[in-house]
């Protein structure tokens, strides 16, 4: 018994050890749960150089040349390549065999094992070629199989049949250290089956090249436009086949190419304070003619503008967007563009998947009382009886809804086609093998299929066209437009709803959020905007919610910001004139403080009601403008200056706050500004009493002045008064008392505690102390305090006096 466990515990490790000596002998792992959809074979896999840690092959192993695409029981396959030495070190002996299997593949389930199957493991072998010198690592070598139908004993009659083919690199001692799988589809000379009815669904969308209308973000829309670039070689690929298909197109894409086409434009990338202007784009205009030929005799749909993420849209309760997506006036660009509106009627959401709630939106906004939803058949069962056909119903709170399902299957095979000419012949030699799979699956019936490559699917130079071609000339396949599948009788299915996981890789809701801040902004600008609207947020907040920044979360905030920064700039331009320092002077009581108002912006009009505010209405009181002087409307560069009452009740500094709003709904626009006010306390009337008061004071003083001048003259010529008594005429005094003066004569210096000099004497015309009875205090002259004491005389303390 303890052998026996011995034994048990040695074949489980077996595999490992196998794998630690020649990952090849090990086959290939198996893919983690929900992981992407990749080829596991060494053929799809780039010629590229050994990385760190990698499990791959000791030699790679890629397909040049592969046929006929239809083999029949009298034809000569050939098969040419390259294979390179991954390794460090030199590899002597190498040689390159045929293998095989003489049995058909008998489901499309046994088709995609053996899609990941390791050459060496099929059960026969045939041709071999050593390759001289194929020993220095890095070096590629060239390498060619020939063989016939007959010696891989294909049977002469009966139905198309897939059978399984690869090449492996053996070294030295004939270990594999490397290889391919792929599949040769075998049509016989006496058939009996219907061909499958084909659909093509060929998508028209790109990234997200612009935040405004304004300005791109970035010029690689320039690339995929060349002669050679992806869009071109889509359009293309259509023009030169006469396979029908059915053309969806994002009506973004051709908004940002007509923009290109039609003059120059300017790209900023996000987050730079420098742009770049380009020349208008001959390669963009030959482009929208290219397409228009092309596209004429086959129908269209459009996708909702900027292909945004619908689902997470829908279920972070932003229906604005999702409304705006399939606008009328959004949409229009692509009947401008191909001359006629779209014959068909479709919705397409991103990945073939759909919830409930979106459902039921598009359902009931887009499809209305026509058209079918196009989704992905992994997302719904088998049928109970038959095989799986293109075309279902989709039960909605609207009812019922047709539509189509695209294999799930072969959309991965077409879509994720590589990036080199073997990957894309191993894609190719699959899609025909899945093909004629389907049509072996149930010859008597008649079979549907739908295929519809990602939105964004970029397939190497040939790959498109060759599809198309194989689409027509295949025996086993019949080109059908999309209406006829459409058409075709409902087949009941069972739907498994929308994955949950699925939700990690739609926008999220912190983007989102933002997002929706972004758009409220966006409509309280456009609130105030004037017809004509020559300045629109729409469209590009619809592309910061595109569905091709799910993978590219750095660049979807880059734009995003990119956009708010734009807006906050173009709101800016409406706005308040006020001093840098942000005060006004108020001089008085009651007054008008100005306010002006100007537009900036270079071809928008916009209409504004301008509120005023104070913060401390206790101090300062602001008085209502007429209401026709509230409504402010801006021509571009206009300004404007509103004169608002106001009542200052003290001096000081107090603060005014500044809003423009929506005419009709009062909604703030902007951020509004702040002044302070300075209120000093005096009008017009206090500066009229305080002037005329210095002015009778100035009087005053010069009529002093003039009197004193005539005294000293008087003085000086020994004739007139002395200053103890009214000047007067007449002989030289007795040094007593004057007639009319009674009391003591001068006052005593002692008593009175006062210098003789040290006042100013008595004016002519004073009253004087015993000359009769006293009318009352004497009213002081200018100049003069009720005291007694003189306000600035000349002649005060004057010792000559």
């Amino acid at each position: 018994m303890r052998t026996i466990r011995r034994a048990a515990a040695l074949a489980a490790l077996l595999p490992c050890l196998l794998w630690a000596a020649n990952p090849a002998l090990a086959g290939t792992p198996a893919a983690a749960p929900g992981a992407a959809t990749a080829r596991t074979n060494t053929a799809t896999q780039p010629l590229q150089p050994e990385t760190p840690m990698s499990a791959r092959a000791q030699v790679g192993i890629a397909l040049k040349e592969i046929g006929p695409k239809t083999v029949r029981h009298d034809s000569k396959i050939k098969l040419t390549g390259l294979v390179r030495n991954r390794t460090d070190a030199a590899l002597d002996g190498v040689s390159v065999r045929f293998r095989f299997s003489n049995r058909p593949v008998i489901s499309r389930s046994a088709l995609q094992e053996y899609s990941k199957t390791p050459a060496y493991r099929l059960p026969y072998h045939g041709p071999v070629q050593r390759l001289r010198s194929a020993a220095e690592p890095g070096v590629k070598y060239a390498w060619e199989l020939q063989t016939t139908a007959k010696a891989l004993g294909l049977p002469p009659t009966g139905t198309p049949g897939v059978y399984p083919v690869g090449v492996e690199v053996l070294n030295a001692a004939g270990a594999p250290v490397g290889g391919l799988t792929t599949f040769l589809t075998y049509m016989p000379d006496d058939t009996n089956f219907k061909p499958v009815a084909i659909g093509w669904v060929w998508p028209l969308a790109d990234e997200q090249h612009r935040t405004t209308d304004a300005t791109f973000i970035d010029d690689e829309l320039s690339e995929a436009l060349a002669p050679e670039g992806r869009l071109s070689r889509l359009v293309n690929a259509a023009e030169a086949t006469d396979t029908p298909i059915t053309w969806a197109v994002d009506p973004a894409l051709l908004d940002d190419v007509r923009t290109m086409a039609s003059g120059a434009y300017t790209v900023r990338a996000p987050g730079s304070d420098e742009s770049e202007r380009k020349p208008q784009s001959r390669a963009a205009a030959a482009w929208l003619e290219a397409l228009a030929e092309s596209a004429k005799d086959d129908p269209y749909f459009t996708l909702p503008y900027a292909d945004p993420d619908l689902v997470a849209l829908v279920r972070h309760k932003m229906p604005q967007q999702v409304r705006a997506a399939f606008a009328p006036d959004n949409l229009k660009v692509a009947s401008e563009v191909l001359g006629r509106a779209p014959d068909a009627r479709v919705a397409w959401p991103t990945g073939g998947s759909v919830g409930h709630d979106t459902a039921d939106w598009l359902a009931k906004n887009v499809l209305g009382d026509g058209g079918a939803f196009l989704l992905s058949s992994k997302h719904f069962q088998r049928p109970a009886q038959g095989s799986p056909n293109a075309t279902t119903t989709f039960e909605t709170s609207h009812g019922a809804q047709p539509t189509l399902l695209y294999d799930e299957t072969l959309n991965d095979i077409v879509s994720d086609s590589g990036d080199t000419i073997g990957s894309s012949l191993l894609t190719e030699q699959r899609f025909l093998a899945e093909t004629a799979m389907i049509a072996a699956e149930a010859p008597a019936l008649q079979r549907t299929v739908v295929v519809a490559p990602d939105h964004r699917w970029d397939p190497v130079p040939g790959l498109a066209q060759r599809l198309l071609e194989y689409t027509q000339n295949a025996d086993w396949l019949k080109e059908v437009p999309l209406g006829d599948i459409e058409d075709a009788a409902p087949q009941p299915r069972v739907w498994n709803n929308y994955p949950d996981h699925y939700e990690r890789y739609e926008l999220g809701e912190s983007y989102l959020k933002r997002v929706w801040t972004i758009s409220r902004r966006a409509e309280s600008f456009h609130s105030v905007m004037v017809e004509p609207y020559n300045l629109s947020y729409e469209k590009a907040l619809l592309r910061i919610v595109s569905s091709a920044w799910r993978a590219d979360s750095k660049d979807a905030k880059a734009a995003r910001v990119a956009l708010s920064d734009q807006l906050a700039r173009d709101m800016g331009q409406v706005r308040f004139l006020t001093p840098e320092s942000k005060r006004i002077n108020m001089t008085g009581s009651t007054g008008t403080l100005p306010v002006s108002i100007e537009n900036e912006l270079d071809d928008q009009a916009v209409r504004v009601r301008l509120v005023v505010a104070s913060q401390n209405t206790a101090k300062l009181q602001l008085g209502a403008l007429e209401p026709e002087a509230q409504i402010i409307e801006l021509q571009p560069g206009e300004r404007v200056t509103r004169w608002v009452p106001a009542e200052a009740r003290g001096n000081g500094i107090f603060r005014m706050d500044l809003q423009l709003v929506n005419p009709s709904t009062g909604r703030p626009f902007g951020d509004g500004e702040t002044v302070t006010v300075h209120a000093t306390g005096y009008g017009q009337i206090a500066l009229l009493i305080t002037g005329g008061g210095l002015a009778v004071l100035f009087v005053g003083v010069g009529v002093r002045a003039i009197r004193a001048r005539r005294r000293r003259k008087a003085e000086a010529a020994g004739d007139g008064s002395t200053g103890m008594g009214p000047g007067a005429t007449g002989g030289p005094g007795d040094g007593f008392p004057g007639p009319g003066f009674a009391g003591p004569g001068l006052p005593d210096p002692e008593l009175s505690g006062t210098a003789p000099w040290g006042g100013a004497g008595a004016e002519p015309g004073a009253a004087v102390p015993g000359a009769g009875p006293s009318a009352g205090p004497p009213e002081p002259e200018p100049g003069i305090s009720r005291s007694g004491a003189t306000r600035a005389d000349p002649g005060a303390g004057d010792p000559a006096r």
